[in-house]
């Protein structure tokens, strides 16, 4: 049989051959006594694996946990008797990674064997055996004393002795050796570790013929431990053979400073109105701590864990608690603080209005079961918008003047100091109206209206309207008229925007002969006039000399009196305007106008 050990909470790292879990199978050789192999490796299974695992259960040190695991492979293999006996072996390149007392643990081979006794001494021998798989946690700095005894179905002699860790067959990236016995190669000790001294301490660790393996180490760490078991004939006196086992032990840093801690005030202000109160444990202790709880209501109680857990005060008030860790021990702490035991305290509000332009108002609806609240705080939601703040009024005003997705919150106070904030998303919504530009019409000439902003329209007066419940009706008479459009949303949201439709003899064009870019707001811009005109082909001025100095088809732009953005000079220019009426006619106008200041 063979057993492996590994740390199971150990995580390769970038090293060729090491490995973060058991292979299966694995290979083991056979030599006999001249170091021969007597046949091809064998390949063992694993039979059985399980976790062993060790916690620190001391209520003075900080909890720290050896978590590994063991692999048991067996096999039955006949051999025949034969002087010398045989070397059944099993050997690997690589140990894990960051052994504190192996140089280059993770390249530093390994070999574990035993030894079957020839004809010579006693060739039906069986080994001696570790009575105890298990995981042990280690603290630096403080004693620790172990039982790694061996026992023998033959009655055999034991002792025990601290070996050096035996190396691979060869110290390569393959992942086994098969190297000959005898094995004398011992892996390469860090100073001052030696196969005898494998962690230092003060004292140093240490078996007995007892098998109690004994230390006070004084160096955190990973360190191989290799014990060694002898094996004698009671009678002949004789070695029969050592079974060679190696520990793969951590040192914690185990030492904790007691602390008792939990909130030096509980507020406890929820919406729920029943007095219990939520507690949470922050203190720093070890693993099997008790918690000694004194809640200022006349009862106490323990617990054994750092759980949040209830408390069920029977009435509202500030309550003194005190906490106490490890009550009665020498490593003890304590700590006071205050429970306020007022809670009911609800935070919300309603609101009214949904448009922009128009007031907004929020109604603070918060209630508070044991007090009154004293104070109330306002985020509209608006950035750089102050916040607005009231002892006294429920209600706020508000005008957003753009529509569009806000976060309103509100903070309360409470003369119990306790404090709730609720924040609400809503949507400011808006219209904007728009009738149209005012238009010049020839009499007798229809205009379709085009009118936008909104979900419904209506249309006053009537006069002239083919319907006024619709964004686009038509237009027809010949009398100047204001027309007012009213835009609104299924929200309840509204706005107003206005058309003045005029009407002309034509179809014409009407055009200035003079105008004054003199900037004064009067005739700053030459631009023509069109009656019953539905198609501009071009319209270009002309300086004296012929050349271009301005071209466009907006009649409302016009021109702004400059060339090349300087003011044009004082002169009569020439224009040209091309189009065609709402009959059809292709219209050719020419003339001149005169820049004035």
């Amino acid at each position: 049989m063979l057993k492996l050990y590994r740390d199971a909470d150990f995580t390769c790292g970038p090293i060729q051959g090491c490995l973060d879990h058991f292979e299966d199978p694995v290979p083991i050789n056979i030599y006999n006594s001249g170091g021969q192999r007597i046949t091809n490796a064998l390949q063992l299974y694993i039979k059985q694996t399980f976790p062993l695992r060790d916690t620190l259960k001391n209520p003075c040190l900080a909890p720290r946990t050896q978590n590994l695991e063991v692999a048991y492979y067996r096999d039955t293999v006949e051999l025949p008797a034969s002087p010398g006996g045989y070397y059944v072996t099993y050997q690997r390149c690589c140990r894990g990674e960051k052994l504190v007392n192996i140089h280059d643990s993770e390249h530093e081979g390994s070999t574990f064997y035993t030894v079957i006794p020839g004809t010579d001494k006693r060739p039906t021998n069986s080994s001696a055996r570790f009575n105890h798989d298990g995981a042990i946690v280690i603290c630096n700095s403080l004693p620790f004393a172990f039982n790694y005894s061996a026992t023998d179905p033959d009655g055999d002699s034991l002792t025990y002795m601290l070996c050096s860790a035996l190396t691979g067959g060869a110290t390569r990236s393959e992942a086994m050796s098969t190297t000959p016995p005898p094995y004398t190669n011992t892996v390469n000790y860090v100073a001052p570790y030696s196969g005898a001294n494998p962690m230092g301490g003060a004292p140093q660790i240490s078996i007995d013929n007892n098998g109690i393996l004994r230390g006070t180490p004084n160096r955190e760490g990973k360190f191989v431990i290799s014990v060694c078991v002898n094996e004698y004939d009671r009678r002949t006196k004789i070695l029969l053979g050592t079974h060679h086992k190696d520990l793969l032990l951590t040192v914690f840093n185990c030492k904790t400073n007691i602390k008792a801690g939990f909130p030096s005030v509980l507020m406890n202000c929820v919406e729920n109105t029943d007095l219990a109160v939520t507690i949470p444990n922050y203190s720093n202790a070890g693993f099997t701590s008790a918690y000694y709880w004194e809640f200022g209501d006349g009862t106490d109680t323990v617990t054994f864990d750092k759980t949040v857990f209830s408390h069920q005060y029977p009435d509202t008030g500030i309550f003194k608690v005190k906490l106490v860790v490890n009550r009665g021990l020498s490593c003890t702490d304590s700590v006071t603080g205050f429970v306020h035991n007022y809670p009911g305290l609800k935070a919300d509000f309603t609101m009214e209005g949904l448009c922009r332009g128009e007031p907004i108002r929020f109604n603070d609806i918060s209630s508070y079961r044991y007090g009154k609240i004293t104070s109330r705080r306002w985020d509209i939601g608006v950035t750089d918008a102050p916040q607005f703040a009231s002892a006294v009024s429920t209600q706020l005003s508000y005008v957003y003047q753009d529509g569009g997705a806000y976060t309103v919150t509100l903070k309360i106070l409470t003369d119990r100091s306790c404090s709730a904030e609720l924040a609400k998303d809503i949507t400011v919504y808006e219209v904007n109206p728009f009738a149209g530009n005012d238009t010049i019409l020839a009499k007798g000439q229809k205009l379709q209206l085009n009118a936008s902003g909104g979900e419904f329209y209506a249309w006053s007066p009537p006069q002239g309207l083919s319907n006024v419940n619709i964004a686009d009706p038509y237009v027809s008479g010949d009398v100047d008229m204001t027309y007012l459009l009213k835009v609104s949303n299924s929200q309840g949201c509204f706005g107003y925007d206005s058309i003045s439709v005029k009407y002309y003899a034509g179809p014409e064009i009407y055009i200035p002969t003079a105008f004054s870019p003199n900037g004064d707001g009067q005739n700053d811009r030459f631009r023509f006039i069109p009656v019953g005109i539905t198609e501009y082909e071009y319209f270009r001025i002309f300086n004296r000399w012929g050349q271009e100095i301005y071209s466009s088809t907006d009649f409302r732009q016009g021109w702004d009196g400059t060339i090349k953005g300087a003011p044009a000079p004082v002169d009569t220019y020439i224009w040209i305007l091309a189009g065609k009426d709402l009959t059809g006619k292709s219209i050719l106008k020419k003339g001149t106008v005169t820049l004035v200041k």
